[in-house]
């Protein structure tokens, strides 16, 4: 499933009410991470089992629909993660298929007497 509405018609088929009622919950999955990334690979960020309990920790642990019902919000998040990949992954699932690169583990020396948020003097930029 590709747009956030269809997956809200389908939530409407499942629990009732109207498209808008479910339409945050479905966007907060998808729209920042499909400004950064337009394909596939966006999902990586909120679609797995971890993402599914943020939804519910950003929303609650329901929402009132407009008839009224109350639907559990992981149950939304559950059908959005199923409908885009077919299961819930975790998100170690996610990282395990990232291939690391060696910019990934690289980490500067802390040094004490260093301050992290100085001005580098222009000789202390030559040496680099």
């Amino acid at each position: 499933m590709g747009h956030c509405y269809h997956h809200a018609l389908s939530s409407v088929r499942k629990w009732g009410g109207a498209p808008e009622d479910y339409l945050p919950l479905h966007q907060w999955f998808d729209e920042p991470s499909k400004l950064i990334i337009a394909d596939f690979r966006h999902r990586a960020l909120r679609h797995h089992a971890e993402g599914i309990f943020m939804l519910e920790r950003f929303f609650g642990t329901t929402i009132t629909i407009s008839t009224g019902r109350v639907v559990p919000v992981r149950f939304v998040g559950e059908q959005h993660v199923r409908e885009d990949l077919g299961f819930i992954p975790s998100f170690a699932d996610w990282v395990r298929c990232i291939r690391p690169e060696p910019w990934m583990g690289r980490a500067q020396p802390i040094h004490r007497d260093v301050d992290p948020f100085a001005i580098p003097t222009h000789s202390e930029m030559e040496a680099v």
